[in-house]
């Protein structure tokens, strides 16, 4: 089973893809934090003076999805998680299952206003992390996409009965 988990910086992927492994204990589950995929520094691009993570060019999605193929031969499960993981068709085509955490725009200043893992980050940096999610981290397959709603406890027999 290949599982992909999307949603904006900080909405909650890392910790819903821990929960779901942990749901599965009998099953052999490995994670795929597509941060791992960008490439080095001096090829991302940029804006204004800052590196653009948020950007589709900033990650190898080829090897992203290689590395997906891979591990779904050594492994039950593979749960993917990152902003752009429903960005590259060839990759959406891999999943059984996509959720895309949802959060709204305040939410996602308040939780990003308690983020310092790169120092202090412009307002009009925030600003361009929340337009690219809506720009290229929201799943192009409504039909084969739960939302789930990243304000609440999404960690539910409903996600469970989806996924599997």
């Amino acid at each position: 089973m290949i599982i992909g988990i999307g949603g904006v910086s900080r909405a909650g992927k890392t910790s819903l893809a821990e929960w779901l492994r942990d749901q599965f204990p009998e099953k052999k589950t490995h994670l795929i934090c597509q941060d791992e995929f960008a490439y080095p520094t001096e090829q991302l691009p940029r804006i204004m003076d800052r590196i653009d993570w948020e950007h589709p060019d900033s990650i190898d999605h080829e090897r992203f999805r290689k590395s997906i193929l891979a591990e779904s031969k050594v492994n039950d499960i593979v749960i993917a998680e990152g902003l752009l993981v429903f960005h590259d068709r060839l990759t959406n085509s891999l999943y059984d299952s996509m959720l895309l955490i949802k959060i709204d725009y305040q939410t996602f200043l308040d939780r990003k206003e308690h983020d310092h893992r790169w120092g202090h980050e412009p307002d009009w940096y925030i600003k361009h992390i929340w337009e690219s999610y809506l720009k290229y981290g929201l799943s192009p397959e409504p039909q084969r996409t739960i939302k789930v709603d990243g304000t609440k406890n999404f960690m539910s027999q409903s996600i469970l009965d989806f996924v599997r």
